[in-house]
This record gives structure tokens, C-alpha cells and sequence, in this order.
């Protein structure tokens, strides 16, 4: 491998100069080994003196700046890396080429890892393609012949790149973000620069805050999410003792919170997997999820770069890439069946990306949107068959940025929100919990401009004195607590839902309206365009993930009143993230139910009943969005019985079923 290196590394010097003549397609080439060199070098600084040396702050930002510059916003309108501006300078190769320069910039977390390998295969693919250019002689790149290097380069390492990343996600074999978190100097900002990501002002604040809080303070966010984590094995009654790893996913900034947390999974028996995915291509399939990531230098970059994998995608791809995971989870079996589960903090605060429209950015057309479908499908079945739903929890929690301003009041609010009474909160919806078991179906209608009429039915009870169709949902796998939740019956929902604005998946949806029948979305669109037909695109993408349809697979009501009081006083409705938004009000989730592939798991509720509203008789789609409607914009939530009769839950956005009306009590005033 060293050997390969020496000679890649030689020759790509030597195209800095030898491009230049190679008309339209020197600059790129010229561009993209000037990058790589420089990569090389960072690389072989960091072999001989570590990530940071002695560097001072001021060299690690301008080295920052060299790796992740080219897709700044000022800069990338006129980078290789921006798919239009090759496709203009380029022509219809340009695409290709620009996707292969984003393979290239997939090199910065090797680069930090020293994985010489992952270094290796990248800079040869990039030869590869310059040494097909050299053979045409002036003439134009031919699209197909690039695609085809690009294909051969997916196919051959595809089982290869599953070991490796499944590995990753399963071990702490190559666990480098832990010994920068558990050896590195916390107080120190430098340490951000060790792990590759990109570092921004966003990602210094949040480190230089969380560095500034007393031990009592990182120990309550560390304390609350992974006693969170190990309510979720006690409430669902599963062995945490069989279990060695848990997978500790978080933004950069957070480092203080992350080694804590190390500590406490250790005390439970469990070490704690911290792994990255990378910006290349075998990353960009919805698959692989980072457990720790950098800001987004530019998000555009990504939105723009997502689908590459189309541009080479077929059905003989798909089948290698499904048996290289089967391969590796069997190579792996015994390290699946001691994975206990992902562990995620979430962060809110920043601005939200609105996407620009790139028009030749690689996009999934219809028949490679079944293919992928297919693929995400089929490998998370090998996923769920090696590491057991039924054997495995999580949890997840968010925490505010300094982006958000105010940070430090806000901050304490949301330390507030996550340790909410539980006591309290149990008992107020365990009240709503017993009307709901008497109704046939709830009903909720929009206000202030919220067209929403919806009728939602609910599963039957065979014997209501040991059964329930809602859980009772408390600080466990989902911090912070606030809602009851049930899998709707398909057959008799229908109506329209309506949210003027919401955030899913952080893209910002203007008044989406779906239209629901049987179940399932039979008609939808928003207003985030002028065109009728890019609103529907955005949504096929975005909330469909190119399935023709999807279910409801979740009806919850949310209980929080205090986070929304805190949302309206801090005026940060568009900065929440679902996780805190969804308890906020009443919401719909689309897409598989809350107890897909666990359906069997036995889920009581404190009371003692049985929960058995569990599925919707829908195939799994793999994918679940929720849409929160907020108390401001429901005019009305009711429970109608088997009799007709309808009892009043919430009304102009207040509480009004007796029993619940402390929940009023953080509204008061606004």
C-alpha cells in the first residue's frame, strides 16, 4: 500500500503542471491535484507530529480553511465542486467529473486517520480518470466512459468498504474521535482541529460554552441521556447485560458532554462506539450514519452531492452492495448481537437551509428511485436481521447551539425541558390516555389559517381492563417527554392536514397540506415554490423518499406546554428540532409505525395495560416523518366514542378535558 501511495503521490504532482495543456480540462485537473497534494502533506504532518502539534489556533483555522475553502458559499460558485459550474465549464462531463473531485474531498477524515488505504483508492480513481483523458487527445471527455470508471470503482470496493464501515459502527477498534475525547484537553479549542470536520465559528462557541459550565451542569445533560438510554431496556423489558457496545453519536462542540457520558455507559458495562462516515460516496446512500460530525461548511455542497451514487447506480450495484452488508454482518455477527443501540444528540439553533436549485446535480430518476428504494430496503432487513430490534433500544436528545442566542438562559430552559417531573406528567396523560380508550376515532381541526380536518380511527380493545390503544410516553428513549402516541387503523382516516410551517428533516416546508385517504397520502403539495411541480418534487424527496405513497404510521398528541412556552418567549418555533416540535402539539407520523420490526415486543404502560396498537398492516417503508401541528394553529382535538358522542381534549389550543389542565398553567400569558 505504501508503495501504491509513493507512486499515485509522484505522478499527481506531476499533472499540477502537465494539465495545463489539456485545454478545457487542464484547469480542473490542475485544481484538483493542487488539493491533493496539499492533502498529502497535512497527511504526512500528521503521521510524524498528530492532528495538532504545536500548532497555534490561527495555523489550525487557516488549515481548516485550505480543506473545506473550496465549498465555502463565496467560493463554490465558481468551484468544480458545484455540479452547474462544471457542467458550464465542462460540459456533460463536468457532472461526472465533479463527483469524482467529491470522492477526492471524501479524503479529509483518512487524512486525520492516517488510513493510508482510503487515501490510496481515491487518489488512484482520480489517475484513473485523468489517465483516460490523456488517451483521447483533445478530444471531448466522453460521459459514459467516466461513468464506467466511476462504477467499476463502486463495485470493486463495495464489500470491501462494508467490512470497514459496519466495523466501524459495531467496534472500537479504530475508535479515533475516542482518544481525542478521552486524552485531549477539553479547555483547550485546538482539540476541535483533531478530528477532521469542519470547524466553524458555531462549533468554537458551543466548545468554548460547554467548557465554561460546572461539572453539575455537564453531568445533568450527560446523566439525563444515558439514563435514558437504560430506561428504554427497563420499560420494554430487554437484557442490557448482553450488550458490550453502544453507538454515542453528537455534534463537535460537545466534547465535555460526550466524555461524560463515555464514563456513565461504562458504569453500565457498556464502551462506547464513536465512528464517522465521511463525505464520499460510499457515505451518500442513507446507510451509513455518522456518530460524530463537524458543521456543514456549506450545505449546498451536500444537498448537491446527495444523489451521486445515481449517476452509476443498477440493479447488479445493488445486488454487490446487499451481499458486501450481508458479508460484513456476518463477519461481524458476534459484535451485532452486543451492539445495545445508538445513543444521539442532537443540536438546534443554527439557521435553517432553504436548497438552491442546482440543475445538474445528480439526481435519482424514476427507475433508479425504485432501485434505491429497494436497496434501503433490503439492507435494513440484513440490518434488523443481525441486530435485533426486539434485543436493542436507543435514545436521543437534543441540546441548543450558541447560534441561537440567549444561549445561556435558553440553555437552562432546555436543561429544564429534559428533566421535566416525570410523576406529572404521567398522570395527566395517563387521563387522557383513559377517555382515548373509550373512542372510536379523534378529530382535529385546524385554526388561524390551519385548513386541517382530520378524522383519525383507532384500534379496538378486546379487553379494555388489561388493554390500551395509547402509550404512555416518558423520559426514556425520547427526551424530553409530552405525548401519548397510538398506530392509527388505515382504513376510516382521512381528512386533511395542514401545517402552515414546519421542519422536517431540517428543510423548511411552507404550508404543506397533505390530503389523506384510507390512511395514506392520496394528494399533496406546498408552497415553497412558484411551480406547482417542483412544491411536489420537494415533498417526493423530502417526506416520500420516493415511495407513491406512505401510511400513517403514528397519531400522537403532544403534552409539553412548557416547551411551547419557551419556543413562543424566545420567539425559536423555526430553530426546534422535531424531537422537542413534535410534543409541542398534536402530530402525524408518516411512514412505518413506532414498533416496526418489534411488533411481538410486549409494551406495557405504567397503569399495567397492554399496549397492542402496534402496526397498521402496511409493508415497511423505512422512513418515519413526523408533522406537528402547534397549539396555536388547533382549534380543536376530540374523542369520539362508539355512540357519536364527542369529548373535547384540547379547544383553541388549551387543555380543557378535566384532569389536565395543569398543562394550561405555562401558557398563561401568551
Amino acid at each position: 500500500m505504501t508503495e501504491r501511495y509513493e507512486l499515485s503521490k509522484e505522478r499527481i504532482e506531476e499533472i499540477v503542471t502537465e494539465a495545463e495543456g489539456l485545454g478545457i480540462y487542464g484547469p480542473f485537473f490542475v485544481s484538483v491535484s493542487k488539493y491533493v497534494k496539499g492533502l498529502l502533506s497535512i497527511y504526512e504532518d500528521i503521521k510524524v507530529n498528530g492532528p495538532i502539534g504545536n500548532k497555534s489556533l490561527e495555523e489550525l483555522r487557516e488549515r481548516n480553511d485550505f480543506l473545506y475553502g473550496e465549498i465555502y458559499s463565496e467560493n463554490y460558485k465558481t468551484s468544480y465542486l458545484n455540479p452547474d459550474y462544471a457542467y458550464e465549464t465542462l460540459g456533460e462531463a463536468g457532472v461526472l467529473l465533479s463527483a469524482v473531485y467529491a470522492e477526492v474531498f471524501g479524503m479529509i477524515p483518512y487524512v486525520f486517520e492516517c488510513d493510508i488505504e482510503e487515501l490510496v483508492i481515491r487518489m488512484e480513481l482520480f489517475l484513473e480518470v485523468y489517465g483516460n483523458v490523456l488517451l483521447l487527445e483533445g478530444e471531448s471527455i466522453k460521459a459514459e466512459e467516466l461513468r464506467e470508471i466511476l462504477y467499476y470503482y463502486v463495485f470493486d470496493y463495495t464489500e470491501d468498504e462494508s467490512v470497514k464501515r459496519i466495523n466501524k459502527q459495531l467496534t472500537i477498534d479504530n475508535a479515533y474521535a475516542n482518544k481525542i475525547i478521552e486524552n485531549y484537553d477539553l479547555s483547550d479549542v485546538r482539540t476541535l482541529f483533531a478530528f477532521g470536520e469542519y470547524v466553524g465559528k458555531s462549533e468554537e462557541e458551543t466548545f468554548l460554552a460547554m467548557a465554561s459550565l460546572d461539572e453539575k451542569d455537564i453531568e445533568i445533560m450527560s446523566r439525563t441521556y444515558t439514563e435514558g438510554f437504560k430506561k428504554g431496556f427497563v420499560v420494554s423489558k430487554k437484557d442490557l447485560s448482553k450488550k458490550k457496545t453502544v453507538n454515542l453519536r453528537y455534534r463537535l462542540g460537545f466534547e465535555r458532554v460526550a466524555k461524560d457520558a463515555i464514563k456513565q455507559f461504562r458504569q453500565m458495562g457498556l464502551e462506547s462506539v464513536i465512528y464517522r462516515a465521511g463525505y464520499d460516496i460510499f457515505s451518500r446512500t442513507g446507510i451509513f450514519k455518522p456518530g460524530y460530525y463537524g458543521g456543514l461548511a456549506n450545505p449546498q455542497f451536500d444537498e448537491d452531492h446527495k444523489e451521486d451514487m445515481s449517476l452509476v447506480l443498477n440493479g447488479q450495484l445493488v445486488t454487490r452492495r446487499i451481499e458486501g452488508i450481508k458479508a460484513a454482518y456476518e463477519e461481524l455477527k458476534k459484535e451485532a448481537e452486543e451492539w445495545a443501540g445508538p445513543a444521539c444528540m442532537e443540536i438546534f439553533g443554527e439557521d435553517s437551509f432553504v436548497p438552491s436549485e442546482c440543475a445538474h446535480a445528480a439526481r435519482y430518476g424514476t427507475k433508479k428511485q425504485e432501485l434505491i428504494t429497494d436497496y434501503r430496503r433490503k439492507s435494513s432487513e440484513i440490518t434488523n436481521e443481525y441486530i435485533k430490534r426486539e434485543e436493542r433500544s436507543f435514545t436521543i436528545i437534543a441540546w441548543p447551539v450558541p447560534a441561537i442566542g440567549n444561549y445561556e438562559e435558553i440553555l437552562k430552559e432546555i436543561i429544564t425541558v429534559n428533566t421535566l417531573p416525570v410523576d406529572t406528567y404521567q398522570n395527566i396523560q395517563q387521563t387522557l390516555i383513559d377517555t382515548l380508550d373509550k373512542s372510536d376515532y379523534i378529530h382535529v381541526v385546524g385554526c388561524n389559517g390551519n385548513k386541517t380536518d382530520l378524522k383519525v380511527k383507532l384500534a379496538d380493545l378486546k379487553d379494555p381492563l388489561k388493554e390500551t390503544k395509547y402509550e404512555n410516553c416518558l423520559a426514556d428513549v425520547n427526551i424530553p417527554l409530552g405525548e401519548v402516541f397510538t398506530s392509527p387503523v388505515l382504513k376510516g382516516t382521512e381528512g386533511v392536514l395542514h401545517v402552515k410551517e414546519v421542519f422536517l428533516n431540517d428543510l423548511k416546508f411552507k404550508n404543506i397540506e397533505l390530503e389523506i385517504k384510507d390512511g395514506k397520502i392520496s394528494a399533496y403539495t406546498c408552497t415553497n415554490y412558484e411551480d406547482e411541480k417542483k412544491n411536489k418534487e420537494f415533498i417526493d424527496e423530502n417526506l416520500l423518499f420516493y415511495h407513491p405513497t406512505l401510511p400513517m404510521g403514528e397519531a400522537a398528541i403532544g403534552t409539553n406546554t412548557y416547551a411551547y412556552a419557551l419556543a413562543k418567549k424566545y420567539d425559536i418555533f423555526n430553530k426546534l428540532p422535531i424531537l422537542i416540535a413534535e410534543k409541542m402539539g398534536p402530530h402525524f407520523a408518516f411512514g412505518d409505525t413506532c414498533y416496526s420490526n418489534e411488533e411481538s415486543v410486549k409494551v406495557y404502560n405504567p397503569d399495567g395495560k397492554e399496549m397492542i396498537a402496534k402496526e397498521n398492516g402496511e409493508a415497511y417503508t423505512y422512513c418515519h416523518t413526523d408533522v406537528t401541528i402547534p397549539y396555536d394553529e388547533l382549534g380543536l382535538l376530540e374523542a369520539v366514542d362508539y355512540n357519536g358522542i364527542a369529548v373535547k381534549l384540547i379547544e383553541n389550543g388549551r387543555f380543557v378535558l378535566e384532569g389536565c389542565e395543569e398543562l394550561n398553567i405555562p401558557l398563561e400569558g401568551i
